[in-house]
């Protein structure tokens, strides 16, 4: 797989890496020793989120802000979807991204071969340095790949990829080194949430 198929991975990190950023949120007050904390139910963020196209499913913070991508290679125009969901007081990023191939080299080229190739070029289009990657599959048997690496601003994304029908999948969460640790068990419930809606 030349460079060229991948453009659109590079369109992933462009797009996601504006998403991640610092909000500024005013100090709170403490409460008064006299008054008790109010009593209220938390009210959760998180909803499942399923892909217009019904091919995927995910736990996202709300309703997802997408984006759409067109890429021009040698073999046409590849279109690549984004979803990215973020909770105002968090500096994180959750996204889920997908292109699909050509019919006939995606059902030609070897799913690893993808998966090593996506691998590398979201590396080095971040210009990150690899913490850890390992093989995975989907719950439905597509092969699939979990990679986290960190930029020389200390974003971290921790990021799995599937292949599946001819469609790359990207299901990532990117956030500061400051927030990695605390958010480590939400990353991970985020990341295991996804689930391909694809027959085997």
């Amino acid at each position: 797989m030349t460079k060229r198929v991948l453009l659109s991975l590079i369109t992933v990190a462009l797009v996601c890496s504006g998403f991640t950023r610092v909000e500024a949120r005013p100090p709170q007050r403490p409460l008064s020793p006299t008054k008790p904390a109010p009593n209220k139910p938390i009210k959760s963020e998180w909803k499942l989120f399923t892909a217009p196209d019904g091919s995927f499913t995910v736990l996202m913070p709300g309703m997802p802000k997408a984006v759409t991508q067109t890429q021009k290679t040698y073999m046409g125009e590849i279109n690549l979807q984004v979803f990215v969901g973020q909770l105002a007081n968090q500096e994180v990023a959750y996204v889920v991204a997908y292109n699909d191939f050509p019919h006939s080299y995606g059902k030609m080229t070897n799913p690893q071969l993808i998966l090593n190739n996506a691998q590398t070029l979201a590396v080095k289009t971040t210009q990150s340095n690899l913490v850890g990657q390992r093989s995975i599959s989907s719950s439905n048997g597509h092969p699939g790949k979990e990679i986290e690496y960190i930029n020389s601003g200390g974003k971290i994304t921790k990021s799995r990829m599937y292949v599946a029908d001819g469609r790359l999948y990207q299901v990532m969460a990117i956030t500061t080194t400051k927030q990695h640790k605390s958010l480590s068990k939400t990353i991970n419930g985020y990341l295991n949430s996804f689930q391909l809606v694809l027959k085997k």
